[in-house]
This record gives C-alpha cells, structure tokens and sequence, in this order.
C-alpha cells in the first residue's frame, strides 16, 4: 500500500505559477499526477519514471516540469502560464509508464484554482 502527503494547491491568478510536490511511500516505477475538474472526466498531466523518463499532456507540454528526488520519495510539479482551464483537483498517483502514465493507486488531491 502506498501513502501518499500532497502539498501546494491553491489560488492563483492566470499567468502565475504553482508548484505541488508529493511525498509517497512504498515501492513504484513512475510517479506523477492527474488531474479532474468538475464534471469532466480524469485527465492525465504528467509522471516521471525512476530511470527519470518523463511523459507529459499535450495541454501542459511547456507550462509544466515534473521531476523527482528518489531519495525522499517525492515528487515536484512546476505549473507555469497557469490557465483557468488547468483549474481541477490534482491528484498525485504512482504506477509505470507505457504509451502513457498508468496508474494503481493515488492520493486524496489537492484543488488548484486559477482565476482573476
């Protein structure tokens, strides 16, 4: 079982910067994080493998950097040129990566809201 502490949610206006990091215990391949705003479906943002392969949504691809500290378990996704569509509950998830991120389990969530 994993546990997982999430951090670094919250407002801000369009155009500014956030940054979650997620601390997870347990043993896993990729990290990462997705996303859900309301009444829309899950949607994938961006993981990071332990041999440090990244994969990112084509709607996040040069506003956000995921990276990784393997030796704390955690990782750190940088949101720059925030938008009001990037608002949503972040979630972050471990599991591997294939044609994408693949997911087995993940946190409670952190709400990013993005509004002037």
């Amino acid at each position: 079982q994993v546990q997982f502490v999430e951090s670094g949610g919250g407002l801000v206006q369009p155009g500014g910067s956030l940054t979650l990091s997620c601390a997870a215990s347990g043993d896993y391949v990729a990290i990462g994080w997705f996303r859900q705003a309301p009444g829309k479906e899950r949607e994938g943002v961006s993981c990071i493998s332990s041999d440090g392969s990244r994969d990112y949504d084509a709607s996040v691809k040069g506003r956000f950097t995921i990276s990784r500290d393997n030796a704390k378990n955690t990782v750190y996704l940088q949101m720059n040129s925030l938008k009001p569509e990037d608002t949503a509950i972040y979630y972050c998830a471990v599991g591997w990566i294939g044609e994408g991120c693949f997911y087995d389990y993940w946190g409670q969530g952190t709400q990013v809201t993005v509004s002037s």
